[in-house]
């Protein structure tokens, strides 16, 4: 491989988009904008293409992108020393002000690492040199539930939502006199966490009794969450480039409302991107309009979508402009009649809903706020107004469950299945349900987020038995994700900086997590398998998401009594109970 492949390559890539921002460097911030994973999974993240659009949005900065190479390219790109080119103008990434990560899963950890060496950077921040290497920034999903584990590879971490913290790191990098000033100012401002300005404070156990800030270096406590207080004025989050080279091809996505008022107890999301605020009925339908000519898809991006309270109107004009509507997955309270004929007029045959268990009783301790009366009951809604196909997510590992809760879960799964035979025979063509189950991981920023692992041993047998459980279940998919799989995710989700070395070695032996983490000396079990509900400080703690913890400890007591927390009666109760942006 020659440098010259890599250009060309580029410029194939430039060739088949549109809506792609190229502007000259000039006297510009430059700024390389990093999806730890391919371009086909990266250009399919909504976050990464409104961040490239924001940065762009202003004058005085360049903002180009940067993507994992495929692993044959990857390979062949190391063996040949090249080093890491932007797509908009192929420079190398070395030559930036800025390289920022948009980080969303955990298993893109150890990409990052990848990124940072193939741009010929070190990738402990404490051996960068201001003048030689560009600021690396961190932010997206990561953010929201656990930094501490990226901590050391990063000289900021931008915690929370975009449209607040690109304008503000702008301004100081506009304002900064050198790099050390750059760091203590950001630090100062809400949203921004300097980790190395932040000491852990270490028991004898082991365990975290908290973080030491140094506010001369940027460790001004505490790091609050950034976030919109309202969405009024904004433009909602949506597609600015168009490539059929992704998953999502020529499906126009756009957020219609952020955050979800349903408080379900395991979900970092729910709580993390609260309060619920929808965005502009006019904006959304006025940027669908403008894209029309490049997608004849829709795809409406919410944890909730149908807290959006013009949503019935968003979705007869976008079906007025000719588009096939996708909804992301769909809440049960929300549904009816009216929506689903629209979803179907506007093409669409599949619907994805999340019962998350089986039996009413676990789905009170998850504080998923409905029964399974009310599931069949929408289900025969979906199927007899022509929805064909069902997507389903379930749980497994959920705190108090137990054999009958698996048998539920598979009465529920032949219920839905026997409501699907009836109408899909009536219109002479069956469909299929398709149901993934994932053990659960504890997230931090949870009410389960003191709660152990449970024992991959246990999740194994129950996973083994729920396959058995449903295998005489025609037309019916069960997909139980690995044990195994979720335990080195769990270590990602969990730890804190103390596990950083195994990132280090499990991206440079190949992604051999098991050796890394026997190489490195991480007790794993520690951080997975250990009750933290006495434990005085928590890793994410050194980023204030707004809940606080007597709420969650109070939701914990009521999992535990299998009883729910009502969502809020939408936006005047939502402040009551919900955190203030302030």
């Amino acid at each position: 491989m020659k440098a010259q492949d890599l250009r060309d390559r580029a410029r194939a890539t430039l060739a088949r988009e549109a809506g792609v921002l190229v502007k000259p460097h000039g006297q510009r911030i430059r700024v390389a904008l990093a999806f730890p994973n391919t371009y086909h999974i990266g250009m399919s993240n909504l976050g990464f293409q409104t961040v490239y659009r924001l940065f762009n949005e202003m004058d005085d900065v360049v903002c180009e992108r940067v993507f994992l190479p495929p692993r044959q390219e990857l390979h062949d790109q190391r063996a040949a020393g090249l080093k890491l080119l932007t797509i908009e103008s192929q420079t190398p990434v070395k030559a930036f002000d800025v390289f920022a990560l948009s980080v969303s899963f955990e298993w893109d950890y150890p990409n990052v690492l990848t990124l940072l060496r193939l741009a010929g950077m070190p990738i402990y921040a404490a051996e960068r040199q201001a003048g030689r290497d560009p600021l690396v920034v961190l932010g997206g999903a990561v953010t929201f539930v656990n930094p501490e584990p990226l901590a050391l590879f990063a000289d900021v971490i931008a915690a929370g939502e975009g449209e607040e913290l690109v304008p503000t790191l702008v301004q100081r990098i506009r304002e900064a006199t050198g790099r050390e000033s750059l760091l203590q100012a950001l630090g100062q401002d809400r949203g921004f966490y300097v980790p190395s300005a932040w000491t852990p404070d270490y028991a004898a156990d082991g365990t975290l009794r908290g973080m030491i800030g140094d506010p001369a270096r940027g460790g001004a406590a505490p790091v609050k969450k950034a976030a919109v207080r309202t969405t009024d004025l904004l433009d909602p989050p949506h597609t600015q480039i168009f490539t059929p080279d992704t998953e999502f091809g020529s499906r126009f996505l756009i957020e219609v409302v952020r955050g979800c008022a349903n408080l379900c107890r395991f979900c970092w999301a729910g709580y993390n991107y609260l309060p619920v605020r929808p965005f502009d009925t006019g904006r959304i339908l006025s940027l669908a309009e403008a894209a029309r000519p490049l997608a004849h898809k829709v795809g409406l991006v919410s944890i909730a979508l149908c807290d959006h309270p013009d949503i019935e109107l968003i979705l007869e004009r976008l079906a007025a402009m000719g588009y096939s509507i996708s909804p992301a997955s769909l809440r049960l309270d929300d549904l009816n009649e009216s929506i689903v004929r629209r979803l179907v007029t506007s093409g669409e045959r599949g619907v994805t809903i999340a019962p998350e268990a089986g039996s009413d009783r676990l789905r009170r301790v998850i504080n998923k706020t409905f029964t399974n009366e009310e599931i069949l009951d929408k289900a025969n809604l979906l199927f007899a107004n022509g929805v064909e196909n069902l997507k389903l997510y379930f749980m497994i590992g959920l705190p108090t469950e137990t054999d009958e809760d698996l048998v539920a879960m598979r009465d529920l799964t032949a219920q839905l299945r026997g409501i699907m035979l009836h109408h899909g025979r009536t219109r002479g063509r069956v469909g299929r349900i398709v149901a993934s189950v994932n053990p659960l991981i504890p997230k931090p920023g949870t009410a389960y987020q003191w709660l152990p692992m449970e024992d991959p041993a246990i999740t194994d047998k129950k996973a083994k038995r729920l396959k058995k459980l449903v295998a005489d279940l025609d037309n019916v998919y069960f997909t139980v994700k690995s044990e195994r799989h979720s335990y080195y995710q769990a270590l990602m989700s969990l730890g804190d900086r103390r596990v950083a070395p195994a990132i280090d070695m499990v991206e440079r032996n190949g992604g051999n997590w098991r050796e890394a983490v026997e190489a490195t000396g991480v007790d794993a079990d520690f951080y997975i398998f250990r009750d933290r509900s006495q434990d005085t400080y928590l890793p994410w703690d050194v980023i204030d998401g707004g809940m606080k913890q007597s709420f969650f400890r109070n939701e914990f007591d009521k999992a535990m009594r299998a009883e729910w927390t009502l969502p809020p009666k939408r936006q005047q109760e939502n402040a009551r109970l919900l955190p203030v942006i302030s």
